[in-house]
């Protein structure tokens, strides 16, 4: 694992952190998972992911204020962002790519193709 890419996955349903998790470790990358808000926080402090997978909706800490702290934060703002969430309408999606972040999928989504935006990005 030495020198893998680090990404988080910050989701409150634990069939996709264990879904992209699995997925995730795999394709070679080291995974950090955290169930809320507070905990993907603590993670991005303390491993400084290269990309981070948020939900929008998740209990204390939202993925919007997540973003914001990762793009404002001059340690962390080299981290890409996923959102993956249920808000699907334009003005969620509009919403989501004004607070920072680098791609928006919706769910229900297909894991190949976040798998392939994931090693996209990180190849960049």
């Amino acid at each position: 694992m030495n020198g893998a890419k680090k990404i988080l996955v910050a989701d409150d349903e634990p069939n996709i952190l264990l879904s992209l998790e699995f997925l995730m470790r795999k394709s070679g990358y080291e995974v950090f998972i955290a169930r809320n808000g507070s905990e993907a926080m603590e993670i991005v402090k303390k491993h400084n992911p290269a990309l981070a997978v948020l939900d929008i909706m998740m209990p204390d800490i939202d993925g919007y204020q997540i973003c914001s702290f990762i793009k404002n934060s001059v340690e962390h703002k080299a981290c890409k962002v996923i959102f993956l969430s249920a808000k699907s309408k334009d003005a969620d999606i509009q919403k989501g790519m004004e607070f920072g972040a680098d791609y928006y999928m919706t769910k229900p989504y297909s894991t190949r193709a976040l798998m392939q935006k994931v090693n996209d990005m990180l190849q960049a």
